[in-house]
């Protein structure tokens, strides 16, 4: 059954891509949790939820699997809208302990019967967020049971034939009916009771401890069993059927193979941690592009500085290839600090270093950054310091889903006072972008989206002059300003225009914060129409910005702005997203011809 399994998830990613090397892991664990468990009566909460792709086969998606992060079909995440087994949506890291103590406090407060279980990987168990939870489940004693997967590190040698024997006895039905009723007797025993009860703890951790490291948990009120061996199933079926058994909070420590049972997975995890479409045989992505991606653009370029500036130094959080930060790593051992999923740490951190002179380049997904918001607003902005945000994936992202989409960033940085906010768009752009903001001694704020750029833009050098837009194309019929990648929309927009004879200015606007106002109030006055268009909601983002300043010089001029609506946006190839959300050239023309038509309809009708 777990060969079938892994063969049927490796064949499904190589089509759609997807999170394959977390999930080839947790097969067994998988299996082991809905044999002993009763979905969706018990709660199982999926840290993350990259690794859920073995729970959703075993809950009736198996017919579907093949639309797996397609455009109408399942998440690569856990979603409560798609499955009542999926009882909650994850998508970031750190999460499940917290939601799972508060299941089990609705559970209790409602006065129902159900078992609930969190499944965290040792990557997410250094977030924060996860260790205010086991804090609190030590002190509210809950009836829960978190599952602790390591999958970076080899099976230590405690897990042999003494630990193995120690465990067993420690999940005996037998062993913890003795343990209780000992308390239990030594209670009632005057004054030296309690004295003896800490006296047997300690001798039973003492003993524990020299085999199995669970001393940390068992401080913080959670019973500890483990390490055990993550791929072997009649253990983790007999060893978690007695703990199930048990009461108040209880921590399992497994420990499994990124990639099992695909041995090119098991060799590259980082690659196959979240892989585009591939060839089974060869591992080989399908499509391969001569261009480089963004992400690629700022890894050149941050080396580049780090030669030239000594004070640059780089953070990131658990996502050093993902960002682009490889050769920097590399090249700069001792300038990368990453700090695990720790988003709203990377970000203090950086302003500390900032405060003694350094450089700090945060390179975060937009969409984990909103994590570290309230530490980007005190700890950062507040104080006026020179912090770096390099922010990939901005926009939107494809098959990830909402839970990945970087639609908001825009919206909760521009209002930040000192906040300096760029999006480029191109490579060039973003190379010029970054040599700017480490000259400047404010919060520079860079935001750019995933994918590859335009070939003939690589090799351009650029001189960007703070708060000054780019004039893409002129005309006197209305403006376009575009943030960032739409600005190819816009120019594509003013060719489908000229064909209509409706001549307009297009303009790539480089700064969301702050805007070139003389531009934005030069073309309101001699066009009288302005269509502004971002890859970000438009609630509070560039459009808002354009009206707001209008609005505040007493200028009557009508916008447009073209960018995500009040909603989440779903899974989906990019193009396919664009389309449906309105984010295309042909939008932008029919938004501005629209705006034309009202226009002289005002004007002939006062």
């Amino acid at each position: 059954m777990t060969e079938e399994i892994r063969e049927f998830i490796i064949e499904t990613v190589a089509a759609t891509g997807g999170h394959l090397a977390s999930s080839l892991g947790v097969v067994e664990l998988t299996i082991a949790l809905h044999y002993l468990f009763d979905s969706p009566t018990d709660k199982t909460i999926w840290d993350v939820g990259h690794q859920s792709y073995v729970h959703k086969l075993l809950t009736g998606r198996r017919d579907k699997f093949h639309t797996l992060r397609q455009s109408g079909g399942i998440s690569g995440f856990p979603k409560r809208n798609e499955s009542e087994h999926d009882c909650f949506g994850t998508g970031h890291a750190s999460t499940s302990i917290s939601a799972a103590l508060g299941m089990a406090c609705a559970r209790d407060l409602q006065h129902k019967d159900y078992k609930v279980i969190a499944v965290i990987g040792d990557g997410s168990l250094s977030g924060g967020m996860a260790f205010e939870a086991l804090n609190h489940i030590g002190h509210l004693k809950k009836d829960i049971l978190v599952i602790l997967n390591s999958n970076e590190m080899s099976i230590s040698p405690s897990v042999g034939a003494l630990s193995s024997y120690l465990n067993r006895l420690l999940t005996m039905p037998a062993y913890n009916r003795i343990r209780e009723d000992f308390d239990y007797l030594l209670s009632k025993v005057p004054k030296l009771g309690e004295r003896m009860k800490d006296l047997a703890k300690r001798l039973e951790e003492g003993v524990k401890n020299l085999l199995v490291p669970g001393a940390f948990f068992e401080e913080l009120g959670l019973r500890y069993f483990g390490p055990f061996d993550g791929h072997n199933l009649p253990l983790l079926v007999e060893t978690m059927g007695k703990i199930k058994a048990m009461k108040g909070p209880r921590l399992i420590h497994v420990v499994t193979k990124k990639g099992k049972g695909y041995p090119l997975a098991e060799e590259n995890p980082g690659w196959f941690h979240g892989a585009s479409p591939f060839e089974v045989k060869t591992g080989k992505p399908i499509k391969i592009s001569p261009r480089p991606t963004y992400s690629e653009i700022f890894g050149e370029t941050i080396c580049e500085l780090a030669r030239e500036d000594k004070r640059i130094v780089a953070i990131t959080a658990a996502m050093c290839d993902g960002t682009g930060l490889t050769y920097f790593a590399e090249e700069f051992k001792e300038r990368l600090f990453d700090v695990g999923i720790a988003e709203e740490h990377a970000v203090t951190l950086a302003s500390g270093m900032a405060c003694q002179g350094l450089r700090p380049v945060v390179a975060v997904y937009s969409t984990f950054l909103q994590r570290a918001y309230d530490q980007i607003v005190h700890d950062v902005c507040l104080q006026n310091l020179p912090v770096i945000f390099a922010i990939d994936r901005g926009g939107l992202v494809g098959e990830d889903g909402p839970t990945h989409h970087g639609l908001f960033d825009l919206s909760y940085l521009r209002h930040l006072p000192n906040m300096i906010l760029m999006a480029p768009r191109n490579g060039a752009e973003l190379k010029a972008m970054l040599r700017k903001a480490v000259k400047l001694s404010s919060p520079v704020a860079i935001r750019y989206p995933r994918g590859q750029i335009d070939e003939e833009e690589t090799g351009k050098l650029l001189e960007i002059e703070l708060g000054k837009a780019e004039v893409l194309r002129k005309g006197g019929d209305g403006a376009i300003i575009a943030c960032g990648t739409m600005a190819k929309e816009a120019v594509s927009a003013f060719h489908l225009l000229s064909k209509e004879g409706i001549k307009v200015t297009v303009v790539n606007a480089r700064f969301v914060k702050p805007l070139d106002e003389e531009l934005i109030l030069d073309l309101a006055k001699e066009t009288g129409i302005i269509v502004t268009c971002e890859e970000n909601v438009r609630a509070g983002g560039f459009g808002s910005a354009v009206s707001e300043l209008l609005a505040d010089k007493g200028i009557n001029c009508p916008v447009t702005s073209i960018g995500i609506k009040d909603e989440f946006v779903s899974q989906g190839k990019i193009a396919e997203l664009k389309e449906e959300h309105g984010l295309t050239a042909l939008r932008i023309a029919k938004a501005l011809k629209e705006l034309r038509r009202r226009d002289e309809e005002s004007r002939n009708n006062p």
